[in-house]
C-alpha cells in the first residue's frame, strides 16, 4: 500500500507540473464530458441492464456537463476501481472522478489532485451476518473481513482493530460487487466499507434482510468530486456546479420550480444563481444561464439524494449530517454572488 501511494504520488507530481488551464476548451471542443465512476455501487454510481448510469456521483457528473455543455446527457461515465480512480485522473483520462472517494490530506497534498467539495458525508462501519449474533463491532476480535483494496477502509480498519486490541483476517477484493459476493459466499464474517456503501451493498444479497449495519462509525469520510491540480478554472467548474445545486435546495428552487423562479423571482440570490444579474457566467467561462441549466435538468441537491439514496430510493437512507446546514446538517455552500 505504502509503495502504490509512492509511487503514485512521483506520477502526480511530474503530470500536475505539465497540466495546462485547458480542461473546459477540451470539454467544450469534444462535446462530452469523461466522467470516472465506481464499477457499480447502487445510489450513487450504478449502471442499469441497458447501461443507463444512475446515483448521487453520477448526478455530480451531469450537473457539470449542464453547466460547461448546458447538457446533462453529454457524459460519457468510465467505471474505475479504487486502485485505478486517481491514475486516470492524473492521466487525463477523465475530466473529473465522482466516485464515492475521500477527501484525506494525502490524497490532498501528494497526489497532484483537488477535492471540488463534498457530496456526501460518511463514515466506516461494518456490516454482520444477524445469525453471527454480534450487536457491537468491539464483539468482532478474531473475524475475517472482506475489504476492498486501495481504499482508507484497510486504513482505517487496522487503526481501528489496533487501537481495541483486537485482531483480524483481512479478505482482500479489487471491487465492492467481488466484496459483498464474497460476504455473501460466507468467505467472511464482516464486511466493512462507508456505512453509504453498506446499504447499497445489502441490497445486492440473497437475503438483505439477513444482514445488520453494526451502529459503529469508526472513521470520517468525506465523498467529493475530484479534479487535476493545475487548472484553476476547471476546479471552479466543478465546485460550484455542485455549490448550484446546495444552494438551490437552501432556496427552495427545484427542477419542476426554476421556470417560474426565473419568470416571476425578485430574490436577489435566485437571480444571480439562476443567471439573471450579478456575476452570471463570465467569471467560470461559462453561459450566464450555467445555474438555471443545473438546477432544470439535474435538479437541487436535495433532489437528488431523495431519488438516489434517500426516501425516494430503494436505500431509504436518512439525511442526517448531510442535510443542510440550516435544518441541523453539515451541507454548506458559499453564496452565490
Amino acid at each position: 500500500m505504502k509503495k502504490t501511494l509512492v509511487a503514485t504520488a512521483v506520477v502526480a507530481t511530474s503530470i500536475a507540473a505539465s497540466v495546462s488551464a485547458a480542461t473546459l476548451d477540451s470539454v467544450k471542443e469534444r462535446g462530452f464530458l469523461q466522467c470516472g465512476v465506481s464499477t457499480g455501487l447502487p445510489g450513487f454510481s450504478n449502471p442499469d441492464d441497458k447501461g443507463n448510469w444512475t446515483g448521487l456521483d453520477v448526478d455530480v457528473c451531469r450537473a457539470v456537463a449542464a453547466a460547461a455543455l448546458g447538457d446533462a446527457t453529454k457524459v460519457k461515465y468510465i467505471p474505475l476501481t479504487a486502485k485505478e480512480r486517481f491514475t486516470a485522473l492524473q492521466s487525463g483520462e477523465i475530466d473529473v472522478l465522482s466516485r464515492n472517494t475521500t477527501w484525506t490530506q494525502t490524497r490532498d497534498s501528494q497526489l497532484g489532485l483537488n477535492f471540488a467539495g463534498v457530496n456526501y458525508y460518511d463514515g466506516q462501519g461494518f456490516m454482520v451476518s444477524k445469525e453471527l449474533g454480534v450487536k457491537s463491532a468491539k464483539e468482532l476480535d478474531g473475524a475475517a473481513v472482506c475489504i476492498q483494496a486501495g481504499t482508507t477502509t484497510e486504513l482505517n480498519l487496522a487503526d481501528y482493530f489496533r487501537l481495541n486490541g483486537m485482531s483480524y483476517t483481512p479478505v482482500v477484493f479489487d471491487t465492492s460487487d467481488q466484496t459483498v459476493k464474497g460476504f455473501d459466499a460466507g468467505r467472511c464474517d464482516v464486511l466493512t466499507s462507508d456505512q453509504s456503501q453498506l446499504y447499497a451493498l445489502r441490497i445486492k444479497l440473497s437475503n438483505p434482510n439477513g444482514a445488520m449495519v453494526l451502529p459503529e462509525v469508526i472513521s470520517k469520510e468525506p465523498l467529493g468530486p475530484v479534479v487535476a491540480q493545475g487548472d484553476d478554472q476547471w476546479f471552479n467548474v466543478v465546485k460550484w456546479s455542485l455549490f448550484a445545486m446546495l444552494n438551490a435546495e437552501e432556496m427552495g428552487i427545484t427542477s419542476a420550480n426554476v421556470d417560474g423562479m426565473k419568470k416571476d423571482s425578485k430574490n436577489p440570490n435566485v437571480r444571480r444563481l439562476l443567471g439573471l444579474e450579478g456575476p452570471r457566467g463570465k467569471g467560470l467561462g461559462l453561459n450566464d444561464d450555467w445555474g438555471y441549466q443545473v438546477v432544470k435538468q439535474v435538479g437541487n441537491y436535495g433532489e437528488a439524494f431523495d431519488r438516489n439514496v434517500g426516501a425516494g430510493s430503494p436505500l431509504k437512507v436518512s439525511r442526517g449530517i448531510n442535510a443542510l446546514w440550516s435544518d441541523g446538517g453539515l451541507q454548506y455552500a458559499p453564496p452565490m454572488r
